[in-house]
Parts: structure tokens; C-alpha cells; sequence
């Protein structure tokens, strides 16, 4: 085989080439703080890497659902506390008003007063959140869940479903109830009418049967009537009575479920801070490796600079010479 001055030339040219682009390498992957930008550096990070990263963002929205369910939670939990006591205000108002020896005209005070409560009720009933959503119409927001018919009685418009909201990749809770759980039911183990007759769930209707009855004349009236609107207050005090459990069993299970989230944050910033770990193992530059291997392909460089300025002063004759 012939050996020219352009082959060795070509040759010494194509060794600094290679070096000036590992060095260029080395250097870029100093700069960025990855040792992989692109596939074609480690195939195997790489895809790994892909399958973290959906990983990380898979968790970053379970987070941020976690984020909005709490926000809904906490304030249904705050509504139901205003309705807590609300109920508790009727249940005082029903106690006071059965008291045989008041009038017809304090009757009709407590009437009033009842009537008052019933209305708080049904604002509560129909809050709003800062989007201008319902919050206890189910998945049917954009209207009020409850509407009042007057003389009638007030009815459930909302949706049958209740909110829930995936939170982790295995949870899915309830963050938003309908206002049929909360206004117009009651527990399994609530107090039965004393004469097996079913029991009033509709906590409008409980008030607007006791105002009725407080507004009934009482000071001239027959045994019958009298024992009729005690019966009734005993049931609307019954009833009330049902009614705050059930409001009461539905915040304990909003405060089960926010402890629960607390929760789920904790073990997702604990889970995030692996998957950064591992992220960072396969695509991050091992600071102390590169440094050393960028001073070494430096050095190479250099040498070769000095080496092709050397060789390119003379020739094959003085080589051979």
C-alpha cells in the first residue's frame, strides 16, 4: 500500500475532528447538566427517561387534582357547618314552641322565626362557588338544585350523580355531594316514627309542616287538635334530629376523605422525589466523570493540535530520510 502526504494529512485532520467533537461533547453535556439530550447518546436512558417523564406528569396532575378536590371539599365542609347550625336553631325553636302554656301569638312568633331558618336553609342549599357553580347540583351546576314552589313544597332540580374525582392512580373519591344526600335523606340507624310510619327525609318539609302547625289556633282548640299539633312537633323534632346526623355523617366522611388526601400528598411528594432521583441517574451528568473526561479529551486535543503542526512541517522524504 502507498503512503502520501495527503493520506497522512487527511488522517491527522480526521483524529482532530474526532477529538474537537468528543471534546465539543463533553463540553456541551457540562453546560446543559445532561448526559443525554438526544436518543442516539444512550438509547436505553432514553427510552427509560420517556417513560419517567409520563410518569412525573401522571403525577403532577394527580397532584393538582388532589389540589381542586380539597379546595371543594373544604368548601362544602364550611356550608355544612352554617347548615349544622342551622338545623340545631330549628331543633331549639321546635322544643320551645311545643310548650303548652304559650299563646297563639308567641306560636306565631316562633312561626316566623322557623320560617327565617327555612330560608337560611334553602341559600345554604343553593351556594355557589366562586365560579358562580352550585355546589350540591351534582354535575348539573349551571342551575340551583332546590326550588321553592311557594305553598308547595321545595324539590330537588339537581343531578343524581355526586361529583368524584380521580386523585391518585388507584383513587377515586367524592368531592362534591348532591344536595338529595345532604337535605333529603337520612341515615340507616335514624329514629323511627314511633308508629312504624315512614320518616320524613325532606328537611323543608319537617319545617314547613311545623309552621303550619305553629300557626294552627291552639288556646280554644279541642283535645284532638292540641294532641295533634303536639304529635306533629314531636315528629319535626324527630325528624330535625335525623336530619343533623345525616349532615353530620356527611361531614365526617368529607373529614375522612381530606385526612386522606393530606395523605395521598405526602406519599405523591415522596413518590416525586424517587422519580427525580431516578431521572436524574439516567440523563444527568455525573459532574465529577465529566469534568475528569472533559480534561482528558482537552489534553487529547491539545496533542493532537501539536502533533499535526509538527508532521505537517515536513514530508515523506524527510520522514524516510
Amino acid at each position: 500500500m502507498r503512503i502520501s502526504t495527503n493520506m497522512i494529512f487527511s488522517q491527522q485532520v480526521r483524529g482532530i475532528t474526532e477529538s474537537q467533537s468528543s471534546w465539543l461533547k463533553s463540553g456541551a453535556e457540562l453546560t446543559s447538566g445532561r448526559r443525554v439530550s438526544n436518543p442516539s447518546d444512550d438509547p436505553i436512558a432514553a427510552s427509560r427517561a420517556v417513560v419517567l417523564s409520563q410518569t412525573q406528569a401522571q403525577s403532577s396532575q394527580y397532584a393538582l387534582a388532589r389540589t381542586f378536590a380539597n379546595q371543594n371539599l373544604s368548601m362544602e365542609d364550611n356550608i355544612l357547618g352554617g347548615v349544622t347550625l342551622s338545623i340545631q336553631s330549628a331543633q331549639e325553636k321546635i322544643v320551645a314552641a311545643s310548650t303548652g302554656t304559650l299563646s297563639d301569638d308567641d306560636r306565631e312568633s316562633y312561626a316566623t322565626e322557623l320560617e327565617g331558618i327555612r330560608a337560611q336553609l334553602l341559600n345554604q342549599a343553593n351556594s355557589q362557588d366562586g365560579n358562580g357553580r352550585y355546589i350540591f347540583a351534582g354535575y348539573k351546576t349551571d342551575s340551583a338544585p332546590f326550588v321553592d314552589g311557594g305553598s308547595s313544597a321545595v324539590t330537588y332540580a339537581g343531578g343524581n350523580d355526586a361529583i368524584t374525582q380521580k386523585v391518585d392512580a388507584s383513587r377515586t373519591m367524592t368531592v362534591g355531594h348532591t344536595g338529595s344526600d345532604i337535605f333529603m335523606s337520612i341515615t340507616s340507624n335514624a329514629k323511627p316514627e314511633p308508629d312504624g310510619s315512614a320518616s320524613e327525609t325532606n328537611v323543608f318539609t319537617m319545617l314547613d309542616t311545623a309552621i303550619a302547625a305553629l300557626r294552627t289556633p291552639q288556646t280554644d282548640a279541642d283535645d284532638a287538635t292540641r294532641q295533634d299539633f303536639q304529635d306533629t312537633m314531636d315528629k319535626t323534632n324527630r325528624g330535625l334530629n335525623n336530619a343533623l346526623n345525616n349532615v353530620l355523617s356527611v361531614r365526617s366522611e368529607i373529614g375522612v376523605q381530606m385526612s386522606e388526601l393530606d395523605t395521598l400528598d405526602a406519599q405523591g411528594d415522596s413518590r416525586d422525589v424517587i422519580l427525580k432521583s431516578q431521572m436524574s441517574n439516567l440523563v444527568d451528568v455525573d459532574y465529577t466523570a465529566s469534568i475528569s473526561d472533559y480534561t482528558m479529551k482537552q489534553a487529547a486535543l491539545q496533542a493532537s493540535y501539536t502533533a499535526f503542526s509538527d508532521m505537517s512541517q515536513m514530508s515523506l522524504f524527510q520522514l524516510n530520510a
